[in-house]
This record gives C-alpha cells, sequence and structure tokens, in this order.
C-alpha cells in the first residue's frame, strides 16, 4: 500500500515537474525571438510554428511532447 501511494506522488511530482517546464521554455525562445535573431526565413518560420505547436501540446497536457517540440525550436536558436 505505501509503495503503490508513493509511485503515484512520484509519477504525479514528475508530470507537474514537467507541466511547470514548459513555460519556461516558452519563455526563453520569446526572449530569443524578442531580440531578433538573424535567422533565415525558413527558421524563423520553423521556430514560430515550434513555439506554438508546444503551447497547444502544453495546453492539452502532453507536456514530454510540448518539451521535445520546444527543444526543436530551442535548438534552432541556440538556446541551452
Amino acid at each position: 500500500m505505501k509503495r503503490s501511494a508513493l509511485f503515484v506522488a512520484l509519477a504525479f511530482a514528475s508530470t507537474a515537474a514537467f507541466a511547470f517546464h514548459c513555460p519556461v521554455d516558452m519563455k526563453k525562445i520569446d526572449a530569443a525571438l524578442a531580440k531578433h535573431p538573424n535567422l533565415s526565413a525558413a527558421q524563423l518560420s520553423d521556430v514560430k510554428k515550434y513555439r506554438a505547436e508546444g503551447e497547444v501540446l502544453h495546453q492539452a497536457g502532453k507536456h514530454q511532447e510540448s518539451i521535445d517540440t520546444l527543444a526543436k525550436a530551442m535548438n534552432i536558436l541556440g538556446i541551452k
């Protein structure tokens, strides 16, 4: 019983951690875009597409997919 409760608590905590990670990544992307990075039109389009997709996934509760999608935008922008 205690192990089950611990497992549920850890699963919830990890989901919550991913949920809070998404907005942080979105803010980093927004801040980088506000600095008008030197990107090609195609790269800028991809960054904006990944940023938007990441937000939609976050709102749908698909946090790992959101993080993965936002990471694509951050990679193009050179954000670690």
